[in-house]
């Protein structure tokens, strides 16, 4: 198997690997437990299903740790493309892993509120209860700006695989829209919270486009350029005689 193509399947495997969590962690368990304005409603679905937040912490780890290598595989496959897009493209991407890291943190903030204990003593429950309902206001606003990284990434990236040669150029725009989706649809949730649903609906759409690039990694890899026949090749030229 040619090299370029090896080193494009491993990376879109680990890019699937890395993608499978994120609906569960980041859709999912957030929308199992959390209830918009009822930090008392919220606080007694952390108690009564602890191990769905756990689980959902694990695989926002597992998932934004295989990111790593996911950004290692594709830096190396697209360094000989431009080195300078390769750096932007995992540089981008790596800013959000520690804001991502921190979101986590503030879900297992949520897990020792609700838990109580000694040190907790001094908070009557519907203070605890409040302050459960913040960690996980404070997780998703973290999420929000890891998420204008997630779109960034993809804009030298996008670059990259237009001018790769072995990646249809029509991927990389894909990659355009789908960080477009990703940025507008947090600084929307940040500027502009009023119209947050009705541009995220249309930006959830657009961020789909971002799967291309992992099935064509994953099933295709890269294209080869196919061999020129023997008989086909031009003759090299004959060196003349130094004087």
């Amino acid at each position: 198997m040619n090299e370029t193509k090896k080193q494009a399947r491993i990376a879109g495997l680990l890019y699937l690997l890395a993608s499978i969590p994120a609906p569960f962690a980041l859709i999912y368990v957030p929308n199992k437990l959390i209830v918009l304005g009822d930090a008392t409603a919220t606080a007694n679905n952390i108690r009564a299903s602890e191990t769905l937040l756990r689980l959902g912490i694990g695989s926002d780890l597992i998932g934004s740790i295989i990111f790593i290598f996911v950004v290692l595989a594709l830096y190396r496959l697209f360094k000989p493309v431009s080195e300078g897009y390769a750096v932007a493209m995992a540089t981008l991407l790596l800013i959000s892993m520690p804001i991502s890291f921190f979101s986590v943190i503030n879900e297992l903030g949520a897990l020792v509120v609700v838990n109580g204990g000694n040190s907790l003593a001094g908070f009557d429950q519907h203070q605890l209860d409040t302050l459960a309902y913040l960690f996980f206001r404070l997780r998703n606003q973290g999420i929000l700006i890891a998420q204008i990284f997630w779109g960034l990434w993809l804009f030298p990236f996008g670059i990259l695989v237009i001018r790769s040669g072995f990646i249809p150029r029509f991927i990389g725009y894909l990659l355009f829209i789908a960080g477009c989706g990703y940025v507008a649809d947090s600084l929307t949730a940040v500027l502009l919270p009023a119209y947050r649903q009705s541009v995220g609906q249309v930006a959830g759409v657009l961020e789909v486009a971002e799967l291309s690039i992992i099935l064509w990694l994953l099933i295709w890899g890269a294209r080869v350029p196919a061999a020129v026949p023997p008989g086909d090749a031009q003759p090299a030229a004959t060196a003349l005689p130094q004087p």
